[in-house]
């Protein structure tokens, strides 16, 4: 199943990992919820829970696909009955005074000659890193101001609108306007990130963060929820308020207006 996922190269990684281990001399009739908690655990000691709840995600589809379509008599998936570890990954960094600023001086000096443009796109439009290095010509209309991206993370396409500083930094790539918008590779775009992230100076500041970034905008222009959603992509409100951040600064200004009484 794992070449189908548009994850397939991450889940190859987990699968040897877990392969690796001795949960995996096992065999199915007996891999039980406590051998593989003794899995979790045993992972636990080593990487992080979000990575453990990564893997233990792989275990649990496989015994589901082994089940309803490989004819394998399993009782029950025992992934099912492990709890996962809980992981606290919200993160609430946005670009403070003057980071912009410095990130863009750090990108601009990259080797990587794509990499500005990339930045600052997924700051205006809230696209993740891997939907920015997929997006095609041939979904992007300058005229409309929108872009179409049909493969994304939850497997539903959006149509995103966009910035008028988004119309402009794709109306100085090719002229040709063929193929994909961007040339470069994932790996050279993540490395081209860390090198010019180390000479920034900037602490605690991941790419995805851009998107945090992003969808705090949107919302402190006066977007609502379901138009916020339709950009990000998210399905779950849960989810979307996990990346909204607005700046304590951009609310004092809207109540300066306002007052009770009025």
């Amino acid at each position: 199943m794992t070449p189908t996922k548009k994850s397939c190269a991450s889940e190859r990684l987990r699968l040897g990992k877990i392969k690796r281990d001795p949960l995996a001399a096992n065999s199915l009739l007996d891999l039980t919820p406590t051998r593989i908690a003794d899995y979790r655990d045993r992972r636990l000691l080593v990487v992080k829970p979000a990575t453990v709840h990564r893997e233990l995600a792989v275990i649990r589809h496989a015994l589901e696909v082994a089940q309803r379509e490989w004819g394998h008599g399993l009782p029950s998936n025992p992934a099912k009955l492990v709890k996962p570890p809980r992981v606290e990954n919200a993160r609430d960094r946005r670009l403070g005074t003057g980071e912009f600023q410095q990130l863009m001086v750090a990108v601009n000096a990259s080797g990587n000659t794509e990499l500005p443009t990339v930045v600052e796109l997924a700051i205006e439009t809230g696209l993740r890193r891997s939907e920015l290095l997929d997006l095609s010509w041939k979904h992007v209309n300058l005229d409309r101001r929108v872009a179409h991206i049909p493969l994304t993370k939850t497997g539903k396409p959006r149509t995103i609108p966009l910035t008028l500083r988004a119309v402009e930094l794709l109306s100085g790539r090719s002229p040709a306007r063929t193929g994909l918008v961007f040339r470069s590779s994932a790996n050279a775009v993540r490395l081209a990130w860390t090198r010019a992230i180390t000479k920034s100076g900037l602490e605690n500041l991941r790419f995805h963060d851009l998107r945090h970034e992003a969808v705090s905008r949107f919302f402190e222009l006066g977007l609502s929820v379901p138009e916020v959603a339709s950009i990000s992509g998210h399905r779950d409100p849960r989810m979307l308020f996990r990346y909204a951040h607005m700046s304590a600064d951009t609310l004092a200004r809207k109540l300066s207006e306002r007052c009770w009484s009025a």
